[in-house]
Parts: structure tokens; sequence; C-alpha cells
């Protein structure tokens, strides 16, 4: 299911010069995540973006949530 999902996302250099969007819009998917993280219903979104589907913030949450998954965090010591 992920996968299908996933697959509504696009990276165009040609489109919001790269950034991850919906397929067929230029809604970058960082715009959906950050709304839903101010508190933004689904519902608000999908009123605000009437061409999402409710798949399309799934995928953008899949996505971030696979492009964290891969970060490599490495700790600074700091000193005392």
């Amino acid at each position: 299911m992920d996968e299908e999902l996933l697959q509504r996302i696009v990276v165009d250099p040609d489109i919001m010069v790269g950034k991850p969007i919906i397929r067929g819009t230029r809604i970058p998917v960082e715009l959906i995540v950050r709304m839903l993280a101010q508190g933004i219903p689904e519902s608000a979104i999908l009123a605000e973006y009437p061409r999402l589907d409710p798949n399309d913030i799934r995928a953008a949450l899949i996505y971030a949530a696979r492009v964290l998954a891969q970060e490599d965090v490495f700790l600074v010591p700091t000193p005392a």
C-alpha cells in the first residue's frame, strides 16, 4: 500500500525547483506536512486545496517518514 501511495509523490527539477510535490499539482509535500504540524485538520487542507485527495495527504506523510528514516544523525560531544 505504501508503495502505491508513494507514486503520488514526484520530484521534477522543472516544477517547484525539484521539491517533492503531489503528482499533477504544484503542492509541495513540505506544505502538507507543515500544515498538519500546525494542527490544521485534514478536512481544512482538502477544502483549501480541492485537487488533493485524502490519499495525497497520507502519501506526503509516508514520504516524509521515509526521508527521515534514511537520515544519519551524528552526535557531537560538547565540552562540559
